[in-house]
Formats: C-alpha cells, sequence, structure tokens
C-alpha cells in the first residue's frame, strides 16, 4: 500500500517541487507555441507531455525509498551508465553527426542522461567511503578515472556538451572537497593538451564550427553564427512585455532553429518579453536556493553530495543553455533544465530531483 506519509511537510520539500513544476510550465508553453508553427498535431507538446509523466512516475519511485537505498545503487548505476555508453555506440541512432540514442517505437532515450545521474551517485559513494582523507592522491585521480572513463565513452559520440557537462560534475565535487589544487592544476594543464589534439583529431567539423563562433560569431552570420544571431533578435524583439505566446515572429516563422530544445529560452524571452525572463530566472533562482539549503541542512555525506552533484549539474545547464542563448558561450547543445523540450532529459531530470527529495527525508529521519 502507498504510504502517503513519506509525502508529509515534514519530511518532503513540496517548495521544491511546486518550484520545478513552474519551470516546467514555462517550458511546456514555449513548446506547444513553437509547435504551432510546426503544425496543428502538437508533436513536441505531447511528446513532453508523455516524457513528464514518465518523469514523474520516477520521481514518486525515488522520493519514496531511502537514501540508503541509493548508496548502495550507486555502483550499479555507475557500471550500468557504463554499459549503456557502449551499446549506444554499437547500436545506437544518429543524429548530426552524434551516435548517441536508442530509437524504438518512435521514441527515442539518450544514454548519457541516466550516466550523469550514474557519476553522481558514485562520486558520491566515493565521498561518503573514503574517510574524509580527500587530499590523498588516491582519491583525486580514482574519482578522475571513473569519471573519464563516462567522459571519455561520450566523446565517442561525439557529444561535446554532454562531456563538458561530467567533467564539470567531477570538478565540482574537486572543489566540495578541497581537493589539492597541485592535482587540480596539472588536471587542467592535461585537458588542455588533450583539447588541442581533440581539435586536431576528434572534433567533428560542425563541433569546431560552434567553437569558432563563440571566438567571433560574426564570421558566418548564414551558417554558423545565424542561430546565436537570431537568438538575439528574438529575446531582443521582446522588449518588455513580449510579443505575445504564439505570436513570436523569429520562433514562428522559423527563423529561430531548433526553438523547442537549444534556443527555447529565445522563445520566452520574445513572447514573454522582459517580464518572463524575470519570473523564469527568478523561479531558478529560488530552485537553486532551496537545493543549497537542502544541502546545509544533511549531516550526512553522501546525501549532501548527492544533493550537491545535481546542484552542479543543474545549474551549469541553466548557465550554458542561457549563455548560449546571449551569445556568451558557444552553442554546444546543453538543454535548459525542466524547461527545453527532450524525453530523456525531462525524465532524467525529475528522476534526480526524486533522488535529492529521498536525501530530504534523510534529513528528518
Amino acid at each position: 500500500m502507498f504510504n502517503w506519509k513519506k509525502f508529509s511537510s515534514s519530511n518532503f520539500d513540496w517548495s521544491l517541487l511546486v518550484v520545478t513544476f513552474l519551470i516546467f510550465a514555462f517550458g511546456l508553453m514555449a513548446i506547444y507555441s513553437v509547435d504551432l508553427s510546426r503544425s496543428g498535431e502538437l508533436f513536441f507538446f505531447k511528446k513532453q507531455i508523455i516524457a513528464f509523466s514518465i518523469g514523474l512516475v520516477f520521481f514518486i519511485f525515488a522520493a519514496t525509498r531511502r537514501y540508503s537505498f541509493f548508496s548502495s545503487f550507486a555502483k550499479l548505476a555507475y557500471y550500468f551508465s557504463i554499459i549503456l555508453l557502449i551499446s549506444v555506440l554499437l547500436f545506437g541512432s544518429s543524429s548530426r553527426g552524434t551516435t548517441g540514442w536508442f530509437t524504438f517505437a518512435g521514441f527515442s532515450f539518450q544514454p548519457v542522461e541516466f550516466a550523469k545521474i550514474g557519476l553522481i551517485l558514485m562520486t558520491s559513494y566515493v565521498i561518503d567511503n573514503f574517510g574524509r582523507n580527500f587530499r590523498s592522491p588516491l582519491f583525486f585521480f580514482g574519482t578522475a578515472f571513473l569519471s573519464f572513463v563516462l567522459i571519455g565513452l561520450v566523446m565517442l559520440q561525439p557529444d561535446l556538451g554532454s562531456a563538458v557537462l561530467l567533467i564539470l560534475i567531477w570538478f565540482g565535487f574537486m572543489f566540495l572537497v578541497k581537493a589539492r589544487s597541485i592535482f587540480i592544476i596539472g588536471t587542467i594543464i592535461i585537458g588542455i593538451l588533450v583539447s588541442v589534439i581533440g581539435w586536431s583529431f576528434l572534433l567533428e567539423d560542425y563541433q569546431k564550427e560552434r567553437i569558432l563562433t563563440f571566438v567571433y560569431p560574426e564570421h558566418d552570420p548564414l551558417g554558423s553564427g545565424y542561430n546565436v544571431t537570431q537568438a538575439l533578435i528574438a529575446i531582443g524583439s521582446g522588449q518588455i512585455w513580449g510579443r505575445g505566446l504564439g505570436f513570436g515572429s523569429q520562433s514562428q516563422l522559423r527563423f529561430l532553429p531548433e526553438a523547442q530544445t537549444d534556443f527555447v529560452f529565445s522563445v520566452i524571452g520574445e513572447e514573454l518579453g522582459f517580464i518572463g525572463i524575470f519570473f523564469l530566472l527568478s523561479l531558478f533562482l529560488f530552485l537553486f536556493w532551496r537545493l543549497s539549503k537542502i544541502i546545509l541542512d544533511l549531516n550526512n555525506d553522501f546525501a549532501a553530495a548527492v544533493v550537491y552533484g545535481s546542484t552542479v549539474l543543474f545549474f551549469v545547464q541553466f548557465a550554458v543553455n542561457i549563455g548560449a542563448n546571449l551569445g556568451l558561450l558557444p552553442v554546444t547543445g546543453v538543454p535548459l533544465p525542466f524547461v527545453s523540450y527532450g524525453g530523456s532529459s525531462i525524465m532524467m531530470n525529475f528522476l534526480l530531483l526524486g533522488i535529492v527529495e529521498s536525501m530530504v527525508r534523510r534529513r528528518k529521519n
């Protein structure tokens, strides 16, 4: 029998769930608007609703588990992530040069979204079981190895944006535990050398174009710089109150590519204006504040590390996506959490939110 006491106000953070639903509602409105210009079938909108429904089931399942369940599940989640990433390289479908999806019955799943959770759980497990000896070489290079196994498999797809997210999650954990600076600096130097080699031998032409666009967006305004240019036009044209839902010229007339995913923030800016952006950013600010408060209230290393890693993931996606829309960062295909269209992202984000709520219950028990 389902125990509703697990969702009582004393051991469940309802404000965290409500603010996430409100953020999701912003995305759903933008996706509905984009669909109006594509066809009358609301293709993206319907699939997003289905993904949300599945994600809600994942959320409820995770939120009702004890935190110890995820501690014991961490290794399995990590190894399963490796299996998924290898399998998708062998049997996955490709899109725009990236082999990163399993496709079946008209739906697709991107394993790297689960791998992000696997990395957070596994690193948190190591932190919890290492006796706080975080300045030792074994801890630093051990967690680096665990992280870069996943990162290497993601780069083979290649998916630069997701690889960067995994790297930043690991760096975020190293910042949390105050790992030795010499190790971090050495890793950054090695990363720069690998990046130089990767530029020459690993990156696809379209990925190089995205990076060049970041440095000089105007060098190819009708090619690689087109998306960023149109995004800035869309946001600027929204002014204070916006053009109205379904009346954005850039999104409705399809001047803005990938309006439902990479540039959904620009759709919101154009159609809901500064006011809409202000409320959306305020909701995200509240979300990060609640997550930060939960971290400070927890007295268990594993639980605190899981919530911290989740916060890093949500914040980095938030910053990278909005930065790309404003032309401040390269366009890497990173979704705006709980807003961008994408079944894998929505389902896994709500699963991760459920895991966070499970850690909240640890705070009370």
